[in-house]
């Protein structure tokens, strides 16, 4: 929080510092603690626009504060006789215990001599602060191999299919490819099926993210946390491998924050998912076998398709899309935040785009699940519960009635991204 704050990490080793909170407040935060309810009294985490003009933040703001983190910063490393923070990470040696009081019986106890003398290698040197020098080979072997064999559809805009092992030293796979499509491309990428990764093992964090229209990655196993973050058109799947011998719907697939900030495509997981799946969402479409706490937080468009179980607090401040949830109404209910949603019946339109999207779920993962839903869909399509914002049911009811004052020819009030 303060520039003593950074010189004492330092000394104890860190050479990198986050700020989280300090921030936020220097942006007009008063620690209302109301964020997943979209009250934020003074307009930063909140999508109701009457809040959001509140908002008196500024840029200047935030750089004025690190500017004075900075100041003090060097402030100290003067007092110390030093002149950068390099030549400080790991000097524990000067740093000294404060005395507890008296009364503090616990804190006196504490043995501080272990974190306050100095880290050693091997040859006795003690450890200090070490700077890699920039790559001359930004482009891991992963990447590298990615781009050569996608040259085809980028150039000539062939089919390409390919097959490659991962682990999870491998991050934010086919992002590296995807950026040359849009680099060549534009937002539109490429045409759907023009490129086709089938991926085995263990990937690791962000696979597919930022992912633009026209290629596809197929993962055999599973993967990390950031799946899909910022798709953009792309496809991405994730399945166990064909041997395997337990039950996909009941097992972990990949981690946290799964179609994070997503805007367009499609994502199937045979599996179950961790935490903040589909969190601000605003176009993506999507298929999952069981989501951890605060799923479709902040989403704003886009279609979830959940048929696992749920964590609480879903829907927690979602202002649009849908979410469409497999069980028992009251069981769903439960665990549905109601403050800005509502529990709706499935309409017609709603069991269509429910059935493609199983339809294609089952297809390109095999789902076990999807093919027993599908196969009974007279009763399955009795058991889920549509999820509807209640601000985007009132636009829509309002697009609906201008429509209806201009005969302007019918659309579908719910969509999914392509």
């Amino acid at each position: 929080r303060t520039g003593r704050d950074v010189v004492i990490a330092a000394l104890l080793g860190a050479e990198e510092f986050g700020f989280a909170t300090a921030p936020l407040v220097v942006m007009g935060c008063v620690m209302m603690r109301v964020c997943h309810l979209d009250t934020c009294p003074v307009g930063i985490a909140t999508q109701n626009p009457e809040l959001r003009d509140r908002f008196s933040g500024k840029a200047e703001h935030v750089v004025s504060f690190f500017r004075f983190i900075a100041e003090e910063v060097r402030g100290e490393l003067a007092a110390l006789g030093f002149r950068s923070l390099d030549e400080i990470v790991g000097r524990a040696d000067l740093l000294e215990p404060r005395p507890a009081p008296e009364a503090a019986t616990k804190a006196r106890a504490l043995d501080l001599s272990r974190i306050l003398d100095a880290a050693h290698v091997s040859d006795g040197r003690a450890l200090r602060s070490t700077t890699r020098a920039a790559s001359t080979h930004p482009l891991r072997p992963l990447d590298k191999k990615m781009l050569d064999l996608a040259e085809p559809a980028l150039f000539y805009g062939e089919t390409v299919r390919a097959e490659l092992e991962v682990t999870n030293r491998d991050r934010a796979i086919g992002t590296t490819v995807g950026s040359e499509i849009t680099r060549r491309y534009g937002g539109r990428g490429l045409p759907p099926g023009t490129l086709t990764f089938h991926l085995k093992g263990s990937a690791g964090q962000s696979l597919g993210a930022f992912l633009p229209a026209g290629i596809a990655l197929l993962c055999e196993g599973d993967a990390n946390d950031y799946v899909a973050k910022g798709l953009s058109g792309g496809t991405v799947a994730l399945f166990p491998p064909a041997k395997a011998r337990f039950r996909a719907d009941e097992n972990v697939i990949a981690g946290n924050v799964i179609l994070y900030g997503a805007t367009s495509g499609k994502a199937f997981l045979r599996g179950k998912v961790g935490e903040r799946f589909a969190v601000r969402n605003s176009g993506a479409s999507a298929v999952v076998e069981g989501v951890g706490d605060h799923a479709c937080e902040y989403m704003t468009g886009g279609v979830v398709v959940v048929i696992g179980a749920t964590g609480r607090n879903f829907a927690a401040g979602m202002s649009g899309g849908v979410a469409y949830v497999l069980g028992d109404p009251g069981d769903v209910e439960a665990k549905v935040n109601l403050s800005m949603v509502a529990l709706r019946p499935m309409g017609e339109d709603d069991l269509r785009i429910v059935r493609e999207l199983l339809e294609e779920h089952r297809e390109i993962t095999g789902s076990e699940v999807a093919n027993g839903l599908l196969l009974g869909w007279e009763a399955a399509r009795l058991a889920f519960t549509k999820i509807m914002p209640l601000e985007y049911e009132r636009a829509l009811a309002e697009s609906e009635k201008r429509r209806l004052e201009t005969l302007e020819p019918p659309t579908s009030g719910v969509v999914a991204a392509e």
